[in-house]
C-alpha cells in the first residue's frame, strides 16, 4: 500500500512536469482568436460571417463569457503551419460545454461543421476524445468560426493547435495518469469496504461512499467517463460534474460526521450536519430541474460552504477531545487547496487551465489514501480498547489473571468431565504467605508488585490450557486439566518463587504455601466447585499452623 502511494506520488510530481513540456510544444491560440456574442442565440454561420468585422472584439486575455441562452462565436485566422502534417483544434474544459460547432469553409465556399460538447453523445462526436477535438482541413481558405453553447456555468474557451503526434501524446499520457488515479482508487474503495466488514464502524462505510462519489466526479469531471463509461448518454455526460459533485460534498459531510463522533457532543450540530448532508444527496434533482443560473450559484454555495464545514467540524471535535479529528483536518487539507482552482473557474473568475482541470485530481490522490490510513488507526486504537474493555470484565485488573466467577464456571465444568467421563484433573490453593510482610516493610506498592510477580510465575509452571486465578488478597488458585503429579507441582512452584525478584530487594523472596488435590471422581456426585474450593480454603488456613510445613497434597474425597 504505501509502494503504491509512493508510485502514485511520483507520477503526479512528474505530471506538471510533462504538462508544461508538452504545453510548450503545442500552439495556444485562444488569443489569436476574436470573439462575438449572439445573445439570440439562433445565427448560423453565413449570418455571423458576413457580419462586419468590427463588431469581432479581440481576445486580448483569457476571460470568462456567461451566455445565458446566447452563444459564442470565434472567428481564428489561423497561424502558418506545416502542410504535411494533419492538424487539429483543441478546445479544454469538457465538462463546461455543453455544444461546441467547428465551421470551415473550403476552396469551393461550401461549409463544413464538426461538432462536440455534453448535449451530444460522446459515441456521435466526429472526433470521440475526452474534450472537443476538431481536424482542420487543409484545403481550409480564411478563417475558422467556432460556435460555443454552455448553460448555467460560464464558458472559458481555451483553443490549443496540434499536430496528430501531440494529439496522441497528450491523450496517452492523460489516459495513463487518469487510469492509474482510478485504479488506485478502486484498490483504496476495496480496502475501505474490507476494514468496514472487519471493523464493523460506519466510518468506513461513509468512507467509501466519499471515494466513490470522488471516483465519479474525477471520471466525469476529466472526460474519462463520457468517453468510456457512458458515451451513448448525452443526458448524464452534461450532468454528471454537477450530480457527482453535490455526491460527492454530501457524503464528504457524512464521512466527517461519523469519524468525528459528532453526536456523541452535540445533538443540534449533529442533526444540523445530518440535513446539510442530505442536502447535498438530494439537491441534484432540484437542480436538474432548474438548470438555470441561481440553481448553479446554489451549488457552488454549497461546495464552497461545505469546504468550510467540514474543517470546522474537526476542528471542533479535535478540540473537544476526539484526537482523530485534528488529523482528519490535514488529510482533507490536499483537496481543501485544490477546490478553489474549479470553483472559481465554474464561477468565471479563474479561465481553464491545467490547475483548473487536474488540481482536485491531484489533491484527491494524496488525500483519499491519507483518510484511510488514519481511518486504519482509529479503529485499531478503538478495537484495542474495546479489547481492553472486554478483558477487564473476565479478568484481574491488578494481576492479568481471570476472575473468580470464571473460574468457578471452568471448575463446574471440569468436575463434569471428571464424573462423566473420568478425565484426571487437580486444583491448586496458593497462598503468597509473606505478602504482608512485604507490604510492611516495602510499602503497598512493593506489595502489589509482589503479587504481579506472583501472578507470572504461577502462569509460566502451567499450561496454555490450564487456569491461573487470584481468589483473594494474596490467594491463587490453579485449575489443571489433564493428569498431573500434583506434588512435584507443587515443590516447582515453592522453588519458583524464591528465585530472585529483579523489582524488590535482594533478600525479598515469594515464600508459597499450597494446598492441592485431585478433582473427585464417581461416587462423589453431591461434590460442587463451592465445596471444593472450601474444603481447600480449611486446609489451608490449618496449614499456617505449622510454619515448616508448605506444601499439603490432599488424596481424593479426604476432608480438611
Amino acid at each position: 500500500m504505501t509502494l503504491v502511494l509512493l508510485l502514485l506520488c511520483a507520477c503526479l510530481a512528474l505530471w506538471p512536469a510533462h504538462a508544461v513540456a508538452a504545453t510548450s510544444d503545442e500552439r495556444d491560440v485562444t488569443l489569436q482568436a476574436r470573439h462575438w456574442i449572439d445573445t439570440s442565440g439562433e445565427l448560423g454561420v453565413d449570418e455571423v460571417a458576413g457580419l462586419p468585422a468590427d463588431r469581432f472584439q479581440p481576445m486580448d486575455s483569457y476571460r470568462s463569457f456567461e451566455l445565458g441562452k446566447g452563444a459564442l462565436w470565434l472567428r481564428l485566422d489561423l497561424p502558418p503551419r506545416d502542410d504535411a502534417q494533419r492538424w487539429y483544434l483543441m478546445l479544454s474544459a469538457a465538462a463546461f460545454t455543453n455544444r461546441a460547432t467547428l465551421h470551415m469553409q473550403g476552396a469551393d465556399g461550401r461549409w463544413s461543421r464538426q461538432q462536440a460538447g455534453d448535449h451530444l453523445p460522446v459515441s456521435q462526436w466526429d472526433h470521440p476524445d475526452q474534450t472537443p477535438v476538431f481536424a482542420l482541413n487543409p484545403q481550409v481558405t480564411g478563417p475558422l468560426w467556432l460556435r460555443l453553447e454552455n448553460t448555467p456555468a460560464s464558458l472559458s474557451p481555451r483553443l490549443v493547435l496540434l499536430t496528430e503526434k501531440q494529439l496522441q501524446d497528450k491523450r496517452y499520457w492523460t489516459f495513463l495518469m487518469v487510469g492509474g488515479y482510478l485504479g488506485f482508487g478502486l484498490l483504496v474503495l476495496f480496502l475501505g469496504w474490507v476494514h468496514a466488514r472487519l471493523y464493523g464502524d460506519r466510518a468506513f462505510i461513509a468512507y467509501c461512499c466519499y471515494v466513490a462519489c470522488m471516483l465519479g466526479f474525477q471520471a466525469a469531471f476529466t472526460g474519462v467517463g463520457g468517453l468510456f463509461f457512458w458515451g451513448h448518454w448525452a443526458w448524464w455526460n452534461d450532468a454528471a460534474p454537477a450530480v457527482f459533485m453535490l455526491w460527492l460534498t454530501g457524503s464528504g459531510i457524512w464521512f466527517v460526521r461519523e469519524a468525528c463522533a459528532i453526536s456523541r457532543h452535540h445533538r443540534g450540530l449533529d442533526r444540523f450536519v445530518l440535513a446539510w448532508s442530505a442536502f447535498g444527496l438530494l439537491y441534484p434533482v432540484a437542480y436538474l430541474l432548474l438548470l438555470n443560473r441561481p440553481a448553479f450559484l446554489v451549488l457552488n454555495l454549497y461546495g464552497l460552504l461545505s469546504v468550510l464545514l467540514s474543517f470546522f467540524l474537526c476542528i471542533w471535535a479535535w478540540r473537544r477531545g476526539e484526537t482523530y479529528a485534528g488529523w482528519l483536518a490535514l488529510g482533507f487539507l490536499p483537496v481543501h487547496l485544490g477546490y478553489p482552482f474549479p470553483a472559481l473557474r465554474s464561477a468565471g473568475v479563474l479561465p481553464d487551465g491545467w490547475a483548473t482541470q487536474y488540481a482536485v485530481l491531484i489533491g484527491s490522490a494524496i488525500e483519499i489514501p491519507l483518510l484511510l490510513y488514519i481511518l486504519h488507526r482509529r479503529a485499531k486504537d478503538f478495537s484495542e480498547n474495546r479489547a481492553r474493555l472486554r478483558a477487564i470484565e473476565s479478568t484481574d485488573p491488578l494481576t492479568g489473571l481471570t476472575i473468580a466467577p470464571v473460574l468457578r464456571l471452568r471448575l463446574r465444568d471440569a468436575l463434569r468431565r471428571s464424573r462423566r467421563y473420568g478425565h484426571q484433573c487437580g486444583l491448586v490453593l496458593v497462598d503468597l504467605s509473606n505478602h504482608g510482610d512485604i507490604v510492611q516493610r516495602e510499602g503497598r506498592e512493593a506489595g502489589d508488585r509482589a503479587l504481579v510477580v506472583a501472578a507470572s510465575r504461577l502462569s509460566l509452571v502451567v499450561r496454555d490450557v490450564d487456569t491461573v486465578c487470584r481468589i483473594a488478597d494474596a490467594r491463587f488458585v490453579l485449575l489443571i486439566e489433564g493428569p498431573e503429579d500434583l506434588k512435584l507441582l507443587g515443590q516447582h512452584i515453592v522453588a519458583k518463587g524464591l528465585e530472585r525478584i529483579p523489582l524488590l530487594p535482594s533478600d525479598v523472596a515469594l515464600r508459597f504455601r499450597l494446598v492441592s488435590t485431585a478433582l473427585p471422581e464417581a461416587g462423589e456426585e453431591d461434590l460442587d466447585d463451592a465445596q471444593v474450593l472450601e474444603r481447600l480454603q480449611r486446609a489451608l488456613d490449618q496449614l499456617a499452623d505449622d510454619p515448616r510445613k508448605v506444601v499439603l497434597h490432599l488424596p481424593q474425597g479426604a476432608t480438611a
